[in-house]
């Protein structure tokens, strides 16, 4: 059986590494010919980790992440402790830890897993199409290749997607822009192994643990969609942002790099239960394009991975039943995903600043357990639960 893949991010490097293991011959095309990951790191949360680990990659994957024992909410004027709490219990009883990486490395070392031979760089989709029980891609050079059955990896912007639904779907601003990059760990910033969020104004300041004594950084503002910014003014628009802040927050913009800092624009696409047509199915953000309001957008396209090459290997009424069935198991929890990420923006971005405030003030009193119980949700029910 030969897989086409269609972008060799992270969903599209697990399907590969997913579907090998089940002894389909794939190879992966990506448009870009130099891999530049978007973002600087990403969360995985116990659910993602349980992917790689049945992946095979548990202690590459182990080797990659960030110490992360606690989680903090902070008072972003004042700095004072809004509530800290150990997630020692998300983690017992989830099975696993959570993993902050640097997506540059998890994404070298996926690509190493998968064989570098079998991905091919700067080759631009143009156009699908299914005859019989073969499927084909043209790229932008001419080329056609064909295979059993094609999965569409190729990110928010997806041509893949477009031909599945027979549209361009469009992208919902979230309302928010997001710096992030990768600093060395400070402690007068915040502690090694807790994930601390200075909040107020409806802006976030946050920091995790990622391996090499590095922390994961990320600022949200929100600020209309467009703006036009150049590198040099970041850190100038950090400091005025958030020129209210706590010290640790200014300490952490003098510590950023600006030419090592990503900013980017927040969007997402509604949710849609239409993920295959024929022996064509979509994988990760062309699926379930999602802000990353709750640290699940990696993890989804891993479970996505899993979940695809398991219902290819067990059911046997051909490949367009199995990607059907792959859609069906999918579809429903990666929306409701979308939809939490979404609610959650709102929530925390004071686009509402009453409704906001709110939630500043639970923060006071909350012990953990309520926002244990939301990333639990969140972390179960997963294709290997």
């Amino acid at each position: 059986m030969k897989a086409i893949i269609i972008g060799a991010g992270m969903g599209g490097l697990c399907a590969g590494i997913a579907l090998r293991r089940i002894g389909h011959n794939v190879e992966i095309y990506e448009r870009v010919r130099d891999i530049r990951p978007v973002g600087a790191a990403l969360s995985l949360w116990s659910n993602g980790v349980k992917c790689l680990n049945y992946l095979g990659l548990e202690q590459q994957v182990r080797a990659l992440g960030g110490q992360m024992d606690s989680m903090a909410y902070l008072e972003g004027h004042s700095g004072q402790t809004m509530t800290a709490f150990d997630l020692s219990p998300v983690y017992n009883t989830a099975g696993q830890r959570a993993y902050p990486v640097a997506r540059a490395e998890l994404q070298s070392m996926l690509m190493d897993e998968f064989g570098r031979d079998n991905i091919h760089l700067g080759r631009a989709v143009t156009e699908v199409w299914q005859e019989g029980d073969t499927v084909f891609a043209r790229f932008a050079d001419g080329e056609i290749v064909s295979g059993d059955y094609l999965i569409g990896a190729d990110g928010a912007h997806s041509i893949i997607r477009s031909h599945v639904l027979g549209e361009v779907l469009p992208r919902d601003y979230a309302g928010y822009v997001n710096f992030n990059g990768l600093v060395a760990i400070d402690e007068t910033i915040a502690p090694a192994d807790r994930w601390t969020t200075f909040v107020a104004e409806g802006k976030r300041a946050s920091v995790m643990p990622v391996s090499e004594g590095r922390f994961y950084f990320f600022f949200d503002v929100p600020m209309p969609a467009g703006v036009a910014m150049d590198r040099s003014a970041y850190k100038d628009e950090l400091r005025q942002q958030f020129a209210k802040f706590a010290p640790p927050v200014q300490r952490l913009i003098d510590a950023i790099e600006p030419e090592r800092t990503n900013r980017v624009e927040i969007f997402d696409i509604t949710p849609f239960n239409t993920w295959t047509k024929g022996r064509i199915a979509l994988l990760g953000d062309a699926a379930h394009n999602t802000s990353p309001d709750i640290g699940q957008g990696g993890c989804m396209a891993m479970e996505d991975a899993v979940a695809l090459a398991i219902s290819l290997q067990t059911n046997t009424l051909g490949v367009e039943d199995a990607l059907v069935r792959y859609q069906n198991r999918r579809a429903p929890r990666a929306g409701e995903w979308v939809l939490r990420a979404r609610r959650r923006a709102a929530e925390t971005h004071g686009f509402d600043m009453a409704v906001t405030q709110q939630w500043y003030d639970g923060l006071w009193k909350e012990d953990g357990s309520r926002i244990m119980k939301g990333l639990l949700s969140n972390i179960e029910g997963g294709p290997l639960d």
